[in-house]
């Protein structure tokens, strides 16, 4: 027993007798470690916070987007297409089964004026349930009623970032804003939502849709009013398969498309929205995690070198233990436990250090963190790996000295 655990001590003493030389030996894999830890929590944190907010609309909604224009056989971007009405909305309202409701969204970018200050936001007019659809808790005030959208009542709700642009620490409820040389009295301000979450962040302004469009100076098309998109609210998110199939139908009928044309329009759930942003996320987290694991690959290859010099230095030494009896397995395991030694001391240090910068960052650059255990276990885990994988040469190396030329050294 002694034999196997012979080893192990003379590399802890060996790595104790040289502290300055261990450390910055180590130093390497600590900032390796925890830039790991430090982007991974990061990209965890931010996937996390965009999940949340978009999980938080509700599993029941669907979303009805244009689809895409194409000019000169360059397609634009999804939801680049003016292919949606409000009636459309009336008609799967009234069509297909299952359908609590259909929020129709018109958005409009402006400018906002209030006295000498102003800002460049976005403008969306909808209907009352809004509200409800995006859970908008009101800081102050109150939202557009019912009555406010059947009489194109030119009043707003602003966001947090709007209010403090252009009306500071005092209360925005009952001051005028102009927009587009029109006067819009602001009735409530809502509480932060934090990053756009679909089309809706701090800086945004909300207002009956029938006033946006004397606003904005929309006409009818045939007779239809043209908007951004259709939020739809159903009765069971387990229903929502079919409902997907019977809006299609609905919609490609109202649009008069072929039974080979493609559709000009997207539908979309949020539980689709949501698994496709929690896989780009994830990706983007590892390519965090990749790039910081480069600076544990130079952490490595400084062990390397450093362990290549110790072992020259070290070569009487190991002559002598070769001349008393020792085998060549003992100082290979020596030299390899020694480099995993180092590397494990560089990756606690690493989570230590790892840890308080993503709670700097979580603090003081308002931004989302999550240090999770997973990615503490696979910062420790690659920083141990890559001391055995750098220190198996020099180990092999040094075991592979004969004990007669390694004793004829000279220190």
């Amino acid at each position: 027993m002694k034999d196997w655990l012979e080893p192990f001590s003379s590399a802890l003493s060996g790595v104790s007798m040289r502290k300055l030389r261990s450390f910055l030996t180590i130093l390497g894999v600590v900032i390796g470690v925890s830039a790991v830890i430090a982007l991974m929590s990061i990209g965890r944190g931010t996937q996390t916070s965009i999940l949340t907010r978009i999980e938080s609309l509700g599993a029941n909604l669907l979303f009805v987007r244009p689809g895409s224009v194409s000019q000169f056989g360059v397609a634009g971007g999804a939801g680049s297409a003016t292919s949606l009405t409000y009636e459309d909305g009336v008609a799967i309202a009234n069509q297909v089964p299952g359908v609590v409701s259909v929020i129709p969204l018109l958005n409009s970018s402006v400018q906002v004026i209030s006295g000498g200050k102003n800002t460049r936001t976005q403008v969306v007019g909808s209907t009352p349930e809004y509200q409800q659809t995006y859970n908008l808790v009101m800081a102050d005030g109150v939202f557009f009623s019912q009555w406010d959208y059947d009489n194109s009542m030119r009043v707003a709700v602003i966001g947090p970032n709007v209010k403090e642009t252009l009306f500071g620490s005092g209360s925005a409820v009952g001051k005028e804003i102009r927009m587009a040389n029109t006067v819009v009295i602001v009735i409530g301000v809502f509480q932060s939502k934090g990053q756009s979450t679909l089309g809706l962040s701090d800086d945004s302004i909300v207002m009956p849709m029938t006033a946006l469009r004397t606003i904005s100076g929309q006409r009818t098309t045939s007779g239809q009013y043209i908007v951004n998109s259709l939020v739809v609210a159903v009765t069971d998110k387990e229903l929502s398969g079919g409902i997907v199939s019977d809006i299609t139908a609905v919609l490609r009928e109202r649009h008069r498309l072929a039974a080979t044309a493609d559709n000009d329009f997207t539908v979309t759930s949020v539980a689709e929205l949501a698994e496709t942003m929690s896989e780009a996320m994830s990706s983007m987290t590892l390519l965090l995690g990749a790039i910081a694991a480069i600076s544990l690959l130079v952490g490595g290859i400084g062990v390397m070198n450093i362990m290549l010099v110790s072992v020259v230095e070290r070569t009487r030494e190991i002559g002598i233990r070769k001349a008393l009896g020792a085998h060549d397995w003992n100082i290979w395991v020596q030299f390899l436990v020694e480099a995993a030694l180092l590397t494990l001391a560089g990756g606690i240090i690493g989570v230590g250090a790892g840890w308080g910068v993503s709670n700097m960052v979580s603090r003081f650059g308002n931004m989302a963190t999550t240090v999770s255990a997973d990615i503490v276990v696979l910062a420790v885990s690659v920083s141990v790996a890559v001391g055995l994988f750098f220190g198996f040469y020099p180990a092999w190396h040094a075991s592979r000295l004969s004990p007669i030329q390694a004793l004829r050294t000279t220190e």
